[in-house]
């Protein structure tokens, strides 16, 4: 957890508040970046991930310490999307069923690149999410300035969300929603992590002398 904290406090601007809600949530960073503005429930502090692994949606947790970082960046995001005619990428079907969804704020990126592009699906001016390499980029760059020489990759961030998560004493299938996992074998590996990160038994002599 201290490493975490290290590697948190080397990070900056947008890619910082990714990256912490990335930890805070266990989000993998393909959901981080779609996610859309209606996805996200300041009042009860959770997010909906569409789509996920799997095709599942899902609810996860919203951190309150950076709630704060998230209105702002929203009301950056709201001038960006005010000062432009240039509707928001969205998935075919929904383009079609809905043609005016791309112009309305809700579907609009949570984190839009500044730019517009074409979309491959459609050949159409889009605007998009911002591109996966400059928070890969930034990451790698705070581990290393934290001196960390394991490897550490955003993903990680996710492992250590699950990580604490039972260091913390929540249950095995409160994590298993929270990560979307279909199978409760796949949450349960974080438990032969724990017992890695555990001490030996100690006597219980031993604890009344300490």
């Amino acid at each position: 957890m201290e490493e975490v904290r290290q590697v948190l406090e080397k990070t900056k601007g947008l890619a910082s508040l990714i990256i912490r809600l990335i930890y805070s949530n266990g989000l993998r960073l393909s959901e981080a970046l779609r996610l859309r503005v209606q996805d996200l429930n300041i009042e009860n502090k959770s997010i909906t991930v569409r789509g996920g692994k799997g095709n599942k949606d899902r609810i996860t947790i919203l951190s309150s310490t950076i709630i704060s970082d998230l209105q702002k960046h929203l009301e950056k995001s709201l001038r960006l999307f005010e000062d432009s005619d240039i509707p928001v990428s969205l998935p075919n079907a929904l383009e079609r069923k809905y043609p005016r969804a791309g112009y309305e704020w809700k579907w609009q990126y949570l984190f839009p690149a500044i730019k517009a592009s074409v979309d491959t699906a459609t050949g159409e001016i889009r605007r998009h999410h911002i591109h996966r390499t400059g928070i890969q980029r930034a990451m790698r760059k705070a581990v290393k300035e934290s001196g960390i020489t394991r490897h550490a990759g955003v993903h990680t961030l996710r492992h250590c969300f699950a990580t604490h998560l039972l260091m913390s004493g929540v249950d095995l299938c409160e994590i298993q929603e929270l990560l979307g996992h279909k199978r409760l074998e796949t949450t349960r590996i974080y438990l032969h992590v724990m017992k890695g990160l555990k001490s030996g038994v100690e006597s219980p002599l031993d604890l009344l002398d300490s």
